[in-house]
C-alpha cells in the first residue's frame, strides 16, 4: 500500500519513518515533508501546501494512496477530512466537527462540562474590557487561552494580573475574538494520546512535554521542546482510571453529538497532589514531539491501526503491543526561538548520531542544493530508545551533541522531572 501523510515536520518525520517499517507499505508520500523525508528511501515529497485540499486530493488518486495521514490541527480543522471523503479516499484524522476539540477550547470546554470530564474551572469573554475585569477578581497565577489554533502558543501561565492583562490585549490584537480564561492548575502534566474509529479508543503509551524554552521549565512556551514515554506517575491503575473517566466519556459525547470521531483524541492532563487527572485541552491529532517518543517503542504495525481507525474496525484488532524499555527526544531548536530566528544554516553530524543509535527527525528542515539547511524554529528532534529513562535521555544527549548549526539551541533537563 501507499500512504500519503500530510504535514512537514517531525511529527511527520517520525509518521513516515514508522509506517516504512511495515512490510505492507512500499511508498510514503509528503505533502509538503521537509530534508527528512526528502532523503528517506520509498518516502517521496510533493510541494503542497497542507491547506491545498485539491493538489492533496489529486495526489492521492494519481498515486492510488490507500490512506491520507493528516498530521497538523490546521487542516484538520479546515475540513480536509471531509473534503478528502468526497472522493471515497480513506482518512485518517477527524472531520471538521470534530476538530473543534482542538480548535475551539470554550467548545471543547463545554463539552467537557457536559460529559463530566473533569477540568479547569473557567470563564469565556469575547471583550477586552470584560476579560481584564475578571482577571481583577481571580487568583493568580491564571491561565490565559485564545480560542483558537495557535500553534501550542496560545497559553499564557500569568504570574501577576498585569501579565495576564497584557496576554488579553495581545490575542485581541493578533486577531483571536474569544478567550478562555482558566484556574491555575499544579501537578506533573502528562500526555495521553488515543486512536478511536469512533466507536473504540485505545490508549497509546503516556508521554510528557516540555513545554517551556527555558531549563527548568522556564519562559515562553513553544510548540515543545521535547518529550519521553512512558511516564511512571501513569501507573497501570491510572491509566485504567483515564480510560473510564476521560477518553470514554468523551467519545460518548462527540458520539451524543452525532460526531464521527476517527483518528487521535490526545488529551493533555495534569496530574494532581493526590494523583487525580484533571483536563488541560484536548488535541485532535498526534502530538509533537510526544509521536517522536511514543512511535519508537510501538511494536504494532502502526499502518493496520491507522486503517483500522478510518474502516471502523479497531475493536477487530489484537490489543496494541510495545517495546519494552522508555525513549526520550530532545529537540534541537534555531536562536531565537520561539520568536524571530534566521534560517538557511547548514547542518552537520546527523548521521554520526544516528551511528549512536539515536533516531534523527527532522522538523524545520529543507534540502537544498545536496545541503541540509535549517527552515523553521524547532529543526530536529533527536530520539533514543533503551531500557530505562535515564540511560534513554543519555543516550539522547551523547547524539544531539554531534549534531551541529549555527546558532543551535536545545534544553539540557529534558526529564529532570524524574531524573
Amino acid at each position: 500500500m501507499k500512504v500519503l501523510v500530510v504535514g512537514n515536520g517531525g511529527r511527520e518525520h517520525a509518521l513516515a519513518w514508522k509506517l516504512l517499517q511495515s512490510q505492507n507499505v512500499e511508498q510514503v508520500i509528503c505533502t509538503p515533508g521537509n530534508g527528512g523525508t526528502a532523503t528517506m528511501p520509498r518516502c517521496q515529497n510533493f510541494p503542497l501546501s497542507v491547506e491545498d485540499f485539491e493538489g492533496i486530493k489529486q495526489c492521492a488518486l494519481a498515486n492510488n494512496v490507500s490512506l491520507v495521514v493528516v498530521g497538523p490541527e490546521l487542516p484538520l480543522a479546515q475540513g480536509i477530512t471531509d473534503y478528502l471523503q468526497q472522493y471515497k479516499i480513506r482518512v485518517f484524522g477527524p472531520t471538521k466537527e470534530g476538530a473543534q476539540i482542538e480548535s475551539s477550547k470554550h467548545w471543547a470546554k463545554n463539552l467537557m462540562q457536559s460529559a463530566g470530564i473533569p477540568t479547569a474551572a473557567f470563564a469565556v469573554f469575547t471583550e477586552v474590557d470584560k476579560a481584564k475585569a475578571y482577571i481583577k477578581t481571580q487568583k493568580v497565577p491564571i491561565v490565559v487561552k485564545a480560542d483558537g489554533l495557535a500553534a501550542g502558543k496560545g497559553v499564557t501561565v500569568a504570574a501577576t494580573v498585569e501579565e495576564a492583562q497584557a496576554a488579553i490585549d495581545s490575542l485581541f490584537d493578533n486577531g483571536f475574538s474569544t478567550v478562555v480564561i482558566e484556574e491555575f492548575l499544579t501537578g506533573q502534566e502528562v500526555s495521553v494520546l488515543a486512536i478511536t474509529d469512533g466507536l473504540t479508543i485505545r490508549a497509546l503509551l503516556p508521554a510528557a512535554d516540555h513545554k517551556r524554552i527555558g531549563e527548568g521549565d522556564t519562559g515562553e512556551n513553544t510548540g515543545g521542546m521535547g518529550a519521553y514515554a512512558p511516564v511512571p506517575i501513569v501507573t497501570t491503575e491510572l491509566m485504567a482510571r483515564l480510560e473510564i473517566e476521560i477518553l470514554q466519556p468523551t467519545l460518548e459525547a462527540l458520539q451524543q453529538r452525532g460526531i464521527d470521531y476517527r483518528g487521535v483524541l490526545y488529551a493533555g492532563l495534569m496530574i494532581n497532589s493526590v494523583g487525580d487527572p484533571i483536563v488541560l485541552e484536548f488535541n485532535c491529532r498526534f502530538g509533537d514531539p510526544e509521536t517522536q517518543a511514543i512511535l519508537p517503542l510501538l511494536e504494532s504495525p502502526l499502518e493496520q491501526l491507522l486503517l483500522a481507525c478510518s474502516d471502523q474496525q479497531l475493536e477487530q484488532l489484537p490489543a496494541i503491543t510495545w517495546k519494552p524499555g522508555a525513549a526520550a527526544c530532545v529537540v534541537a531548536a534555531s536562536k531565537g526561538y520561539p520568536g524571530a530566528y534566521e534560517k538557511g544554516k547548514v547542518i552537520s553530524g546527523i548521521e554520526q548520531a544516528e551511528t549512536l543509535g539515536a533516531s534523527v527527525f527532522q522538523a524545520g528542515t529543507q534540502f537544498k542544493q545536496q545541503q541540509l539547511l535549517t527552515d523553521g524554529g524547532r529543526v530536529l528532534g533527536v530520539t533514543a530508545t533503551d531500557e530505562s529513562l535515564q540511560k534513554a535521555v543519555a543516550e539522547a544527549y551523547k547524539a544531539i551533541n554531534c549534531i551541529q548549526f549555527e546558532g543551535i539551541y536545545y534544553r539540557t533537563d529534558i526529564g529532570h522531572r524524574l531524573i
